[in-house]
């Protein structure tokens, strides 16, 4: 039997639309066996409900057998955790996606290279930032050039966690996609490249003073904040009660902010008690980022 794990992922990251991602410690995990002439998906050892035309792990499979023509035998997989809350922003599809190559692989013989999964993974996924990370972990840079992703790791402080608050509804990013401009001003460009330049060199050299005035964004997330009810106040307590900046992960509908370690206990207990005074049941994490990628 093989096994996976595959972390969790915020992406889009404030100015790093498209193209700037972290693995968390969250995790949803894969068991792959061999069996002959049957195909059998498990969620907790029972018969998954998802129908195999609906279930994103087999479809992904089914492109890589297709990919390397290869027919295998059989196999069963069992979903044996699901930590990764599914349309909150937290890369639940990349774990899926990224998931399934490696069952194929392992299947194939593990033929695959780093780079193989992560062309095929962003091929599926349609953009690099959940996948890449979910893969080779780390906070990553990502860019898309023909059919190939090149990506470079980005140094994360060792003080600092990420506050993560996950509401109880979920948004789609297909929705959230549609609300985007097609074109942007000079101006919101310009805006948009300097912090997100000057976030990875913050992140590099530790200037967490700088990462509230990085973290700002005119791509995404002013016409995505519409999908998140009561966002604004929730910045601007999260601001309030310490944090370093706060962002939209992936497209919504998860909220993170960034905590010093020194300080993280604090803001749980303040940020908690308020997102307990609102609806729409907001659950809450601090987590670390996942250096490892999948294992």
């Amino acid at each position: 039997m093989f096994k996976v794990r595959i972390p969790a992922t915020t992406a889009n990251m404030g100015p790093g639309f498209d193209t700037l991602g972290m693995a968390l410690k969250l995790y949803n995990e894969l068991e792959v066996e061999e069996i002959n002439n049957k195909i059998e998906f498990l969620q907790n050892n029972e018969p998954s409900i998802i129908p195999l035309e609906e279930n994103l792990i087999y479809s992904t499979m089914t492109k890589v057998f297709n990919i390397y023509n290869f027919k295998p035998k059989g196999f069963k997989i069992n979903f044996s955790k699901c930590e990764v809350p599914v349309s909150r922003g937290l890369g639940s599809s990349a774990t899926c996606i990224s998931g399934g190559i490696a069952a194929a692989n392992y299947l194939m013989g593990n033929i695959l290279s780093t780079e193989d999964f992560i062309n095929i993974a962003t091929e599926i996924e349609g953009h690099p930032d959940n996948v890449v990370p979910s893969i080779v972990g780390g906070m990553t840079i990502s860019i898309k050039s023909g059919d190939n992703i090149t990506f470079s790791k980005v140094n994360i402080p060792s003080n600092i966690s990420f506050a993560v608050m996950i509401p109880g509804f979920k948004v789609s990013t297909e929705s959230t996609r549609k609300v985007l401009p097609l074109s942007y001003s000079r101006t919101d460009c310009i805006f948009n490249i300097s912090r997100a330049a000057m976030f990875i060199s913050a992140m590099q050299n530790k200037e967490l003073d700088k990462l509230r005035l990085c973290l700002d964004d005119k791509i995404h997330q002013p016409y995505r904040k519409v999908f998140i009810e009561n966002i604004d106040d929730i910045f601007l307590k999260a601001e309030a009660f310490g944090s370093l900046g706060e962002f939209i992960s992936g497209s919504g509908s998860t909220l993170i902010a960034v905590v010093e370690d020194s300080k993280a206990q604090i803001f749980e207990n303040q940020i908690k008690n308020y997102l307990s005074t609102l609806k729409n049941n907001w659950e809450f994490k601090i987590l670390k980022p996942d250096l490892e990628g999948l294992k």
